[in-house]
């Protein structure tokens, strides 16, 4: 009986304060024992205290405890800080910017700037940057930068670049660089770099490059050069370069591999490093088009390295080594090993030859 009188006596102190607040906010508010300290009801835009009003507007300094209930109607009205202990109920929601620890049943958010220790039950964001430990349970989001340990149960987003500890429950976007720890459930995406350590359940891509340790479920993807220790459960794929050590449950490509490569597909036009593969091949076969029956010229790919696959073929040329059950190479300059070795260029009966192959004869 005690236990829920005790109840019942805090549920009628909350809402009277409350119901108090509101009707005194109409009035720019009351303060105990001044408008400028203390504790303070209503709509007191400078006070240091403890601060009670359901809706802030215009305000211009608060520093202490802050306690609202919703956010206004018009941006305009979201000015001033907010510093210290910001607490929502349901959303700590309604200044220009806040600083230190923010509590909001719903959300918690600053139209500019989002410092300290905030936790929203389902969302945390302010439209510039947000700086320090976020935590919501469904997602996190700036318009600006996302800098220090941020946490999105579903999701987190920024406008420009997320730095520190990040983890998306489904995954991380940012606008333009992504940089640090960054672990999303389902992916990691943005619009230029991602570096660090980085885990895509399903991916990971970027604009221009992925560095750092990089692991992608099913792929990893890069407009421009993917660096450092990529490993994609599918394939790994990157515009320019794929640099590093490379390991892929099916394929790797790129115009320049200069890595240890490992993958049953590896593929690029100019290689420079090791290649452990099923099927190795540089360039592309000299043909006819079946279209127009035009002549397709042969590209001048190389192979500057080692590659050990059960097929090499090298149409281009070869400067290097290649070890497997067939090798092919247009142009050699370095050596083949397996069970059959044709050398394109080679005079003729030297061409294809077991065991081994090399540069034979002055054409080559």
């Amino acid at each position: 009986m005690t236990h829920n009188f005790n109840i019942m006596l805090s549920r009628l102190f909350t809402i009277s304060i409350f119901t108090l607040s509101s009707f005194l906010s109409f009035a720019q508010g009351v303060g105990i024992p001044s408008k400028q300290g203390g504790i303070g009801f209503g709509n007191l835009p400078v006070f240091t205290g403890i601060r009670l009003n359901p809706v802030d507007k215009k305000v211009q300094r608060i520093n202490g405890i802050n306690v609202t209930s919703w956010l206004s109607k018009k941006d305009s009205l979201q000015t001033g800080v907010s510093n210290g202990i910001a607490i929502g109920l349901p959303m700590a929601i309604g200044t220009d910017h806040k600083n230190g620890l923010g509590l909001g049943v719903f959300a918690v958010g600053a139209r500019s700037n989002l410092n300290g220790i905030n936790i929203g039950g389902i969302a945390a964001g302010a439209g510039k940057h947000v700086n320090g430990i976020t935590i919501a349970g469904i997602g996190v989001g700036s318009g600006g930068d996302m800098r220090g340990v941020n946490i999105g149960g579903i999701g987190m987003g920024a406008g420009a670049n997320v730095y520190g500890v990040n983890v998306g429950g489904v995954g991380i976007g940012a606008g333009a660089g992504l940089y640090g720890i960054n672990v999303g459930g389902i992916g990691i995406g943005a619009g230029t770099d991602v570096k660090g350590l980085n885990f895509g359940g399903i991916g990971i891509g970027a604009g221009k490059s992925v560095s750092g340790i990089s692991i992608g479920g099913i792929g990893i993807g890069a407009g421009e050069d993917a660096k450092g220790l990529t490993i994609g459960g599918i394939g790994i794929g990157a515009g320019n370069s794929v640099k590093g050590i490379a390991i892929a449950g099916v394929a790797i490509g790129s115009r320049n591999l200069k890595a240890l490569a490992i993958a049953p597909v590896v593929g690029g036009r100019n290689n420079k490093g090791i290649f452990l593969s099923a099927h190795f091949q540089t360039g592309e076969r000299k043909g006819r088009n079946r279209d127009n029956n035009e002549q397709i010229e042969e590209s001048e790919p190389s192979l500057k390295g080692i590659s050990l696959s059960a097929v090499n073929r090298i149409y281009g040329e070869q400067k290097g080594v290649t070890i497997g059950v067939f090798n092919y190479a247009t142009k050699q300059r370095g050596l083949q090993i397996g069970l059959l070795n044709y050398v394109k260029d080679n005079p003729r009966g030297l061409r294809l030859l077991p065991i081994f192959n090399t540069r034979f004869g002055k054409r080559a």
